[in-house]
């Protein structure tokens, strides 16, 4: 007899919401993708950089264009 369904997801299911203080993160963002920085050219090297921080102060997956646009000019960049 092959075990119900309930069964065999309670024992390998790990509830990953709950965290406990040994297993605090570390204050690193984990990440799907790696970044490439090594390909781009200074300028945006540095603009992409300065948008990536800015996302992990302030706990951001994706920013506005206002965001955007206090991150070109944090920069020095001006119209």
């Amino acid at each position: 007899m092959q075990p119900s369904l309930e069964e065999n997801s309670s024992s390998s299911f790990v509830d990953r919401r709950q965290i406990s203080p040994k297993s605090a993160p570390t204050g690193l963002e984990r990440r799907q993708f790696t970044n490439s920085y090594e390909s781009l050219e200074p300028d945006v090297m540095e603009l992409a950089k300065a948008v990536d921080q800015y996302k992990m102060i302030h706990r951001r997956r994706f920013i506005t264009y206002e965001e955007l646009h206090g991150v070109v000019t944090s920069l020095g960049y001006h119209k």
